[in-house]
Parts: structure tokens; sequence; C-alpha cells
């Protein structure tokens, strides 16, 4: 199906409205190093995109917002209502009409700095479900002047299927205001070169918006006010990505705000943002210690694959589990514990890379209802899914990185599925070789915490160990 991108005048509010959801990606199947061949990867933007799908309202974060002004003596405002920002009423009644209540608490800082004059850079930490893109959409939508005809305001996302995300939301919000229009600079969306945009905001990839700014002159950057980075670690994670960038950033002027957008700040990142974004204000989640406390950590000693069989079963009976997640290192392990726990009569959902991000959607939707009580899955599901009701996971293989060592990081991430919102949980580590038994050593290092024995023949030690 063929969508109009950029329709005439007059054709709507959302002149690039494409006519179905977004176009779902498959996980690429690669081959790195020494790795095996049905290994599921991580993929940073596809983890973005479904937590975008997953999380339809926003989620409860704990954490505290740290606010660091470009200029310390301006007192720190922020709002508990949309009011007070002093919106035009056609976008006060468009956040409505989203569900938007009162601020999150992201936007209860980011959203004066945002809509500030004048304008103000900002770079931000948040990750999905906190109302960035809201955010960030609302201030797009507030800082255009719908009487001129050009491109504004330009927002990079490192995905198509992001950039359509972002779309949807400033769609949504910009619902009453019929004079603002939106264009799609993404793959496929060809315009007459030399044929100036009108559309006053523009989201799209960093390669066709350099192409649409440079090649083709659709764009004038200079006319460029406000431009808008957002997942900033996906996007370096990408070479290419983080040199067009870069490029695009160098044609933009001087007073032109800047707002940068990332879930995560490792130095790298940290190193591009000040390269794009200057004298900028910084809003960072403070980091909680990464706790272990309510979760108990096990190992259970086997041989196989089926003693590991034997071993959860044996386990899953003597727990009062609401739910469990099970983590496998390949799609052909995964499957394989899926049919014999559905043959077992448990009831089981699986999760692997090869499915499409809506269908992963749809399977961690199922879980988290409870219409299974079971999750067995690879990498794809170690980040960023929370579900209440999960009180066991279990490595059915332990995470190893590429050079066979202990990967910590992958570890805290899985077994951070149970123990949340303070309830306490359960990880079980399953070793089958003296490898295994190292990898949980290493672990017990890093963490500085015991992993505990456990028999899960001997019912009784079970009970004791798990009260």
């Amino acid at each position: 199906m063929q969508h109009q991108w950029c329709g005439p005048a007059g054709s709507g509010w959302f002149s690039g409205t494409p006519a179905r959801h977004p176009r779902n990606i498959l996980l690429e199947k690669k081959e790195n190093g020494g790795g095996r061949k049905d290994e599921d990867k991580v993929d940073l933007a596809e983890q973005s995109l479904l937590n975008k799908l997953i999380r339809r309202s926003l989620v409860r974060n704990r954490n505290q917002v740290e606010v660091l002004q470009r200029d310390p003596t301006s007192p720190l405002y922020s709002v508990k209502t949309f009011e007070e920002l002093r919106l035009k009423p056609e976008l006060l009644r468009g956040v409505y009409n989203m569900g938007f209540n009162r601020p999150s608490r992201i936007q209860e800082n980011a959203l004066p700095m945002m809509l500030a004059q004048p304008p103000q850079n900002l770079i931000a930490q948040s990750q999905s479900g906190t109302g960035k893109t809201a955010a960030f959409s609302l201030a797009m939508l507030s800082h255009v002047n719908p009487a001129n005809k050009w491109t504004q305001c330009l927002c990079i996302a490192p995905t198509y299927e992001l950039a359509l995300q972002i779309g949807q939301v400033i769609e949504q919000m910009g619902k009453f205001c019929p004079e603002v229009k939106l264009a799609y600079a993404i793959r496929g969306n060809r315009i007459e070169r030399g044929k100036k945009l009108q559309e006053q905001i523009v989201i799209g990839t960093p390669g066709t918006v350099l192409d649409w700014c440079t090649k083709y002159k659709l764009i004038d950057p200079k006319k460029i006010t406000m431009f808008v980075l957002d997942e900033a670690d996906v996007m370096i994670a990408t070479q290419g990505h983080r040199d067009q960038s870069i490029r695009i950033h160098r044609q933009l002027t001087n007073d032109c705000q800047m707002l940068l957008f990332s879930a995560t700040f490792e130095d790298s990142v940290w190193r591009f943002a000040e390269q794009v974004v200057p004298d900028p204000n910084i809003i960072r989640l403070k980091r909680e210690e990464e706790t272990l406390d309510t979760i108990k950590q096990f190992y259970v000693l086997c041989k196989e694959k089926e003693d590991k069989f034997t071993a959860l079963c044996n386990l899953y009976g003597s727990l009062t589990i609401a739910q469990a997640m099970i983590f496998c290192h390949t799609r052909k392990m995964a499957a394989w514990l899926c049919a014999h726990l559905i043959k077992e009569g448990h009831q089981v959902a699986l999760l692997s890379g090869e499915m499409t991000v809506e269908q992963r959607a749809s399977v961690i939707e199922r879980f988290r209802n409870g219409k299974e009580k079971v999750l067995v899955t690879t990498n794809v599901c170690s980040r960023g899914i929370d579900v209440e009701q999960v009180s066991l996971v279990v490595n059915f293989d332990l995470p190893v990185d590429m050079d066979g060592n202990a990967d910590n990081e992958t570890y805290l991430h899985r077994i951070g599925r149970t123990g949340r919102f303070g309830r306490r949980g359960f990880a079980v580590n399953m070793v089958d070789s003296k490898h295994s038994m190292d990898i949980i050593n290493q672990i017990e290092m890093h963490f500085n915490r015991r992993i505990t024995k456990l028999d899960t023949s001997n019912l009784d030690e079970m009970e004791m160990l798990l009260s």
C-alpha cells in the first residue's frame, strides 16, 4: 500500500499519516565471532520500539530526577499541571485528549525548559514510558508558527519504525491544530528535487534527513529553530547514524534550540551529547543503587538439558509461583524447552528474535495479563520489561559474552525481572559443566553476593531455602 507522505494543502492536519500501523521488522540473523547461529542478539532499536509498543500508559518510575541547570542562579522551575505551561487552548485540548491528566516526572522538569524564552538547550535521560516523546512533541507543536510555510522543527530517530512512533504521538497531540503539518523524511518517501517543504515539522532518520537538507535542498537548515535528537544511545550504536547526525547538526544555526534524549548515558553517549548540544541544561535519573537485596539467588547442578528440565519441574512444583521467566541462550533450546513444558501441562509462551516486534509485544501483553504463567525467552526480553507478578527467573542457560566469560550486565537485567516493586523474588541458575560453575563464581565475585547451591530433588531443603 502506498502512502501519501506529503499531501496537498488542506488535506487535513497530518499530511504524512501512514495508512496502517508501522511496518514491523525482523531481528537480523547475524553470526558474530564465535556466536551460535541461532543465538538472539539484542538489537537496541528493536528493544526501544518493543518498549514503546508495550508501554501504552506511563510507567511508575521510582527514580528521582536530578536537574543540572546551565545557569545555576536561575530559579528552578517545574510544573504540576499543564495549565501552568500556558499552552495554546487547542494544544491543551490535544494533551487531555491523549489521556494526560498531569505532567509525568520528566515532563514536570523538562517542559518548562523546552518552552522557555529565550530558548534553552537540553540533554535529558528518560526511559520509554515516562512521557518523554509526548514532552518534546508538545514542545515542537508549541514552537512552530503555523503561518510560516517552511520546516521549523526537525526531529531525528535511529529507525523508520521509531520515527513513525514519534509521528503518531505528534498526530494525536496536534489533532486540534489543523494549520500545523508534518512530513516524514524516511526511506521510500521521494519528493521532487528542489521543491521546498511547506510542512513545519519533519520527523525522520539521519540519512534521509541529511539528503533532504543537502542533496535535495527540500529543507533550509538555516530556518530550523528547534532540533530534536531522540534515542541518542541507539543512534550512536550505528556509526553511520552518529556521523550523519553530526553533519546535520553542523548545518544548523548557533541559535537553533537543541534537545537530546537518551535512555542511558554511558561515556560514549555523553561525549556525543556534548558535541551536539552546547551549554545544555541536564536532566538525568539519580541512579538508585542496583539492589539484589530482594532476590534470593541459587544454582542447581545438572548434567544435561534433560536434568535441567527435571530440576525446573521440581522447582516449579515446590514454589507458589505467580509467574516465571526462563532464559535460554538459543532459539533452538527455547523451542525445545517450551515444547516439553507444554507437554507437562504448563501454560507457556515463547518469545524469540525471529518474531516481529508486534508479535513480541502481543506475547508480552498476554503474559502480563496472566494468560500464560511461564515465559520462555532468549535475550530479546532481558531488558526493560516490568511484569509485577514475576517471582521466579530461571537461567536455563547462563549469560556469557563473546569470549565465554560471565555477562554480568545481562545477568542483572535478567534476574532483575523478579524482586521488583519491593516484592521478594527467586533467581535459579542451571549449572551443567565446570565452565558454568566458573561463570557462577565470576558472577558472585562481580556482585559480591553468594549464590547458594540448591538440590531440587530434596524437598525439605528446597522448602527451607526458598521459605
